[in-house]
């Protein structure tokens, strides 16, 4: 790779890393092919980007970008795949999901919303974290409840004045 290859794979991994709030590290290596292809056929159904980097090049662009990564620069030993989502939790669970058949991928760290974690045990936690969307769902049912109650009482009311 020249100088000016490994340049333009930097400024694209920089865009990348910018362009999203969502980043895991991973380690796959290990991962016969029919398991590869299927996790990447997970994350394509799942809008998660996955990508196997170089590391330098990775540290390079984390180095470049504007968000702060603390220590995840440090994880970047041995194989890397980049794993680039929307939604917060959706690369944990996929990685969860493919542990039940493989060891692999071992969670190497992760970015998320300008939170760094660092280690395969916090995969778990991370795969049960709650989207923004289903966080939303949950106050609006909350709030839905008491103003459905009222709603419910008027009308019930209304009905037995009718009746009488």
């Amino acid at each position: 790779m020249t100088r000016e290859e490994k340049s333009i794979a930097i400024e694209n991994l920089t865009a990348q890393l910018a362009s999203s709030n969502i980043v895991y590290l991973a380690d796959i290596s290990g991962l016969d092919a029919e398991l590869t292809s299927n996790l990447r056929r997970a994350c394509f159904k799942a809008g998660i980007k996955l990508e196997v980097v170089k590391n330098t090049l990775l540290a390079k662009a984390m180095e470049a970008s504007d968000n702060d990564y603390g220590d995840l620069p440090a994880t970047l030993t041995g194989n890397t795949s980049i794993f680039l989502a929307d939604v917060a939790n959706a690369p944990a669970k996929i990685m969860k999901e493919f542990r039940k058949k493989a060891d692999k991928p071992l969670l190497k760290g992760a970015y998320i919303n300008s939170e760094v974690y660092i280690g395969d045990n916090l995969l778990d936690s991370l795969s049960s974290l709650k989207s923004k969307e289903e966080v939303i769902g949950e106050i609006i049912g909350l709030l839905q409840s008491p103003a459905q109650r009222v709603v419910s009482a008027l009308l019930n009311q209304f009905k037995n004045e009718e009746v009488a």
